[in-house]
């Protein structure tokens, strides 16, 4: 375990020109006084490393000093061959870079690993789209993937969700995140954090005005802040239901992110109790494309719109024309109307 922090320590301060101990603890999990015993023990072994005290202080490798490791064991050459779907690298047009990166790692790779990163690289993929998310709009990167880099302003044009045109903004971009399988702009709007779904930029600019990020803040940082906005929204409404048993796999799947717990299967019964949360309760309308399969229990406001909802399309379809139907083999039903 010394071995690899000692390693970590020392590509750290190759990819960095000084990291204060603080920050080196906090990425290796141990306490800044074992950080400056590992210090001590890479000077001994011949690496001119220093530490720097003060404000501004940190520990840095003398200018210039560079070292070749490769030496992964054979769960780090495995890690690095669990392929991401391909879509993601294509997005950001580094398919082909990726691809290579790969080929020279495998060269560089000991050759006692070389059979189990290739056997990972076949049997293990990561596809982060989930089942039964329908088809995704196509997304233009390159002009967020350009400020991202370049660190400059943006201005876009931008659809809200129920929105009837585009409203234009100018933000200070973070970068680009891929929540699966759906990419985000996190950026500063005025100064606050904010959100944008990369496919519902109609337009973005890159600016010549260099980005205004907030001081110390990262991109991780702002995410974390916008992701608890989304996770720790006030409580929406409880509804309690019961879902046949037959169905209950696929009820699952369509309506997973509803469900405030797995549903309680306990293997007797023709129908399985289920607890689902809603923003409002009108979104609980979409219980109803399970037909008779699911019935909601409780509250009687979700009842009743459950009911209303019904009724409505009923009322719809009650006084529509029948079709007349010439292939023999699909008989118009000529039997009563439903009740309304």
């Amino acid at each position: 375990m010394k071995s690899d922090r000692l390693l970590s320590i020392l590509l750290l301060l190759q990819t960095r020109a000084r990291v204060s101990a603080a920050e080196l603890a906090g990425r290796l999990e141990v306490s800044v006084r074992t950080i400056y015993r590992d210090v001590e023990s890479l000077s001994a072994a011949g690496v001119p490393v220093y530490a720097e005290r003060g404000r501004h202080g940190g520990i840095a490798l003398l200018p210039g000093f560079r070292t070749d490791v490769t030496g992964l064991t054979t769960d780090e050459a495995r890690a690095l061959f669990v392929l991401a779907a391909e879509g993601t690298h294509r997005a950001l047009g580094l398919d082909d870079a990726f691809g290579s990166a790969l080929r020279k790692v495998m060269a560089a790779l000991p050759a006692p690993h070389r059979p189990a990163a290739e056997l990972t690289s076949r049997r293990i993929l990561v596809d982060p789209d989930r089942w039964l998310s329908g088809p995704r709009p196509p997304v233009d990167l390159d002009a967020l993937h350009t400020a991202v880099f370049a660190d400059r302003r943006l201005r876009i044009r931008y659809r809200h969700s129920g929105a009837d045109r585009p409203r234009t903004y100018t933000v200070d971009p973070y970068g680009l995140v891929s929540k699966a399988g759906t990419w985000y702009l996190v950026a500063d709007r005025r100064q606050r954090p904010q959100l944008f779904r990369a496919d519902r930029v109609a337009a973005a600019d890159v600016l010549d005005t260099p980005v205004r990020r907030r001081e110390g803040v990262e991109l991780a940082d702002a995410w974390q802040a916008l992701r608890r906005q989304v996770e720790d929204r006030p409580a929406g409404v409880r509804v309690t239901a019961r879902v046949l048993r037959s169905r209950l796999d696929l009820f699952a799947r369509i309506v997973g992110p509803a469900l405030t717990r797995p549903p309680e299967d306990d293997g007797g019964g023709e129908w399985v109790a289920v607890e689902l949360e809603f923003r409002e309760l009108r979104a609980a309308r979409q219980l109803l494309q399970f037909g008779v399969s699911v019935e909601v229990l409780a509250p009687p406001e979700a009842r009743a719109e459950l009911a209303r909802a019904a009724a409505s399309v009923t009322a719809l379809y009650a006084d529509a024309p029948r079709a007349a139907v010439s292939d023999p083999s699909h008989p118009v039903d000529r039997g009563p109307d439903p009740a309304p």
